[in-house]
């Protein structure tokens, strides 16, 4: 097992850690989460044996093999496969002892070795890893430099998968990966027999892999048993508590502050004065409970609107006229909320591209509103920020009349305070710039919001934060992203982006994955197999069928999208009546002095009643009427 006794961690004048202690048995699965810049990438270092700490001690079992993912990738010139291989450094050893032409004695026994790690079937097992993270047969004989940034920490991660180990460790293993390629390393994790420590801010990827979460926070190590789910129950739970311990020791350093101002000149107190400071001197300082998120930021929706926004008819999509995607039909209006669903590589980002106006029509029409004004999100407009311009600087040139005054509390919204906003944004983290990037589309104030994996580097808050703003944004939006539980939370319908077309998926999340599964499998059949050609009967009668089943679903799309926005308010309404209940349950909020808050919760809490209430009541006359149309 793992034990860090009393670790101490400092970066220059800041302590990471300080004391904290940890123990991690053997085959748990532990997702370790925390605001950026807490430390959870230096415990990795630590862990590896790359730094030492400043105080403490750590025991790893010294026979424990450890795999990790690195986070860069040098230009080698070796291809995809062999780098994968790479991973397995046992196998590469034995391979370099048999190229050394050894004695027969020699060479049986490293043949034999070879045996025992399966190095037979390792080139199959490299390109499974391959084939999982999206990349295609014809890419394991691609060199490593043809590959970009994203595709290479990809490589990353293959690599650490193919070591045989007994500690695996992941920082962000999803960034820079699609649902899909998402999905497929779920269900690798899930089979895995070793310890696994991962760092992560996708909290549908903990909750499906962890069976524990370690907190880094306030320079400690607080664990909570059970996935992501569970931690904020057990978390929320402990902060009530620990904001009523703190309440009850600020009265009563208040009450011995007073003994003391009062009594500490008069001799015959002056005794007793004494005692009561060395009261507070021994008094172990309970810390308030911030569950505040440092992020507050709204996406303001432009004054004008048109009908439709965007239109796209009868168009295909590719480049070098080569078409990916052919007869695309498309209208975006302000009520549009979309997220596209396909396999790696189907054409999801050329779709986003020719939406954005970056991507030339190979033919068709694409026709704009008279009041479209776009947000477009995606990780060229992180690598298109001027490293040497603050932050600050990046919306003055959009608004150059614009206070300082403004520009502070704007991007203070976005967590960037004081000096921090007005610092060239050379140093700034990835996170960070993904924040930058999102806080100039804001300040904009668009009527489509375009987001391509807007989440890669956010951590958990922002994530939350990202999620809300969404929700209350009142133009289009249209998202690709890997993060399961924005997806749920900000949209109401799915497009379905494959074999070179583009569909209304007609299900949730669940039914994706089960399509997902099945279509994997029919590509691989047809892989292998030549199957028979359907009669030309069958092809007309199964394009019947289809255009039939697309006539009804446009005909009841009207009511199911109004069904699904309904059923978001009541999950809105019914999270916050809870919350609402939850503060009820404090015996203190009954106090005097909290008698004002009292009456604001109470009556909060029958608006919230009401507005569930008449939420219902709308749902089920919809659902009424979306069962009678169907059966129609």
């Amino acid at each position: 097992m793992i034990q860090l006794d009393k670790i101490s961690l400092q970066r220059g004048s800041k302590f990471l850690l300080d004391g904290a202690s940890l123990t991690v048995y053997p085959g748990q699965k532990v997702g370790l989460i925390g605001a950026n810049g807490s430390g959870k990438s230096t415990l990795f270092q630590l862990l590896l044996g790359d730094i030492v700490s400043d105080a403490g001690n750590l025991d790893i079992p010294k026979q424990w093999r450890i795999a990790h993912m690195a986070q860069e990738v040098g230009h080698t010139q070796r291809t995809a496969l062999d780098y994968v291989l790479d991973g397995d450094a046992e196998l590469r050893r034995l391979e370099a002892a048999v190229a050394a032409n050894p004695d027969g004695e020699k060479l049986a026994q490293l043949y034999a070795d070879l045996e025992n790690i399966h190095a037979y079937t390792a080139p199959t097992r490299a390109q499974e890893l391959l084939n999982g993270l999206g990349f295609s047969a014809k890419d394991a004989i691609r060199p490593v430099s043809d590959f970009s940034g994203g595709w290479r920490i990809r490589l990353n991660l293959a690599q650490a998968l193919m070591c045989p180990s007994d500690l695996l460790l992941l920082d962000e293993p999803t960034n820079h990966l699609d649902l899909d390629a998402t999905l497929w390393l779920e269900n690798w994790l899930s089979r895995y027999k070793g310890t696994l420590v991962i760092i992560s801010h996708d909290r549908d990827f903990l909750d499906n892999i962890v069976d524990r979460i370690v907190c880094v926070e306030q320079q400690k190590l607080d664990s909570y048993s059970g996935n992501y789910s569970a931690f904020e129950r057990q978390r929320a739970e402990k902060l009530a508590q620990q904001q009523m311990c703190f309440d009850k020791q600020q009265e009563r350093i208040a009450h011995i502050e007073d003994f003391i101002r009062r009594f500490r000149a008069k001799a015959t107190k002056a005794r007793q004065a004494q005692s009561r400071i060395k009261e507070l001197e021994r008094m172990e300082k309970i810390a308030p409970a911030h569950v505040d998120s440092p992020f507050s930021f709204t996406f303001t929706c432009a004054d004008k609107m048109s009908t439709p926004l965007v239109h796209i008819a009868r168009a295909n999509i590719g480049y070098d006229n080569k078409i990916i995607l052919q007869n695309v039909e498309l209208s975006v209006v302000a009520e549009t909320r979309i997220a596209l669903l396909g396999p790696n590589g189907a054409g999801k980002s050329s779709l986003i591209k020719t939406i954005a106006g970056n991507l030339a029509l190979l033919n068709g029409d694409r026709t704009y509103g008279e009041h479209f004004k776009l947000g477009y999100f995606a990780q060229h407009q992180l690598e298109a920020l001027d490293i040497h311009a603050s932050a600050a600087l990046h919306i003055q040139r959009l608004s150059p009349n614009a206070r300082e005054q403004e520009i502070r509390d704007f991007l203070g919204s976005f967590d960037f305070h004081g000096d921090r906003a007005f610092e060239p944004i050379t140093h700034f983290s990835g996170g960070e710039k993904a924040r930058l990037a999102l806080a100039i589309i804001a300040w904009q104030k668009p009527n489509v919001l375009l987001l391509d994996e807007p989440t890669n580097h956010l951590d958990l808050e922002m994530r939350q934060a990202l999620t809300m703003a969404l929700q209350d944004f009142e133009g289009a939006v249209i998202l690709v992203s890997h993060d399961r539980h924005l997806i749920r939370n900000t949209v109401n319908e799915f497009l379905l982006v494959a074999d070179g077309q583009v569909n209304e998926f007609d299900g949730d999340l669940e039914d994706y994955y089960r399509w997902l599964s099945q279509h994997n499998n029919q590509s691989h059949t047809h892989q292998n197999e030549s199957e028979e050609k359907p009669s030309a009967e069958s092809k007309v009668d199964k394009k019947a069928q289809r255009q039939q089943s697309a006539a009804q679903r446009a005909q009841l799309k009207p009511l199911t999208n109004k069904l699904k926005s309904l059923e978001q308010q009541l999950e809105k309404h019914q999270s916050r009546h809870a919350e609402i209940e939850a503060q009820l349950s404090d015996p203190t909020i009954y106090d005097d002095k909290n008698k004002h808050k009292l009456q604001a919760l109470l009556l909060e809490q029958a608006k919230v009643q009401s507005s569930i209430e008449e939420a219902e009541e709308n749902w089920l006359m919809i659902s009424e009427e979306l069962e009678a149309a169907a059966g129609n």
